[in-house]
């Protein structure tokens, strides 16, 4: 499979996903878009990385593995995303020392911090690309994209990626038994879950006129 070179485009906060925010990157040599959903600290140990004037006071945990491992002759040589389950993106850290080579799995969101702290390019595979990739605007309406309408549109693609890639969710009321369904029912009701409280009261229903 071929490797794709991706850079990083820009960092949004998930309209979503409370506390949560969309990390976009883009293909080198293309126009499609990578959108993956990453948590506040490694949104932040991300910006900071980008941001080569700002200097935090004490090292973030990315700048401590980046130390750890200058000290130790440890060179982070590439990161590779190389699976998409589940709407999960998963990576690898292609690390090299005294010439020889390991690869080590780490989340996409931390892969991508350290990378920018090796100025290590950052790939993924061409079927994960036409997978998940997105083609946000035309070259010709950028110039009138407002950063809100990108934002949006950034958040109903990964949306529409997520649903596309998450298996749907299987029923298992119909596995337990009527006092555990009423149980059940007992607890969402009190969790004020009330779309799973119709499901389960359904359920019930569905055994008393059969």
């Amino acid at each position: 499979m071929s490797l794709v070179r991706l850079t990083i485009k820009g960092i949004s906060y998930s309209q979503t996903q409370n506390g949560a925010y969309a990390l976009l990157l883009s293909e080198v040599d293309g126009k499609k878009q990578l959108p993956i959903v990453i948590g506040a600290f490694e949104a932040q140990s991300i910006a900071i990385a980008l941001e080569k004037d700002i200097r935090p006071p004490r090292p973030l945990t990315h700048d401590l593995f980046k130390s750890f491992s200058d000290r130790f002759s440890i060179l982070v040589k590439q990161v590779i995303i190389h699976k998409l389950v589940d709407g999960v993106f998963y990576s690898s850290l292609i690390c090299e020392r005294d010439k020889i080579e390991e690869i080590i799995d780490a989340r996409t969101s931390d892969a991508i911090a350290l990378a920018l702290r090796f100025n290590a390019p950052i790939f993924t595979y061409q079927n994960i690309l036409d997978k998940a990739g997105i083609y946000l605007k035309n070259e010709k309406q950028e110039e009138d994209i407002t950063s809100e309408e990108t934002e949006a549109n950034i958040e109903e693609e990964i949306k529409k990626i997520q649903e596309e890639t998450q298996p749907p969710k299987k029923s298992t009321y119909h596995k337990k038994s009527l006092s555990e369904l009423e149980e059940d029912l007992e607890k969402a009701v009190k969790n004020e879950d009330y779309e799973e409280a119709a499901k389960i009261r359904d359920e019930i229903s569905k055994r008393s006129d059969s």
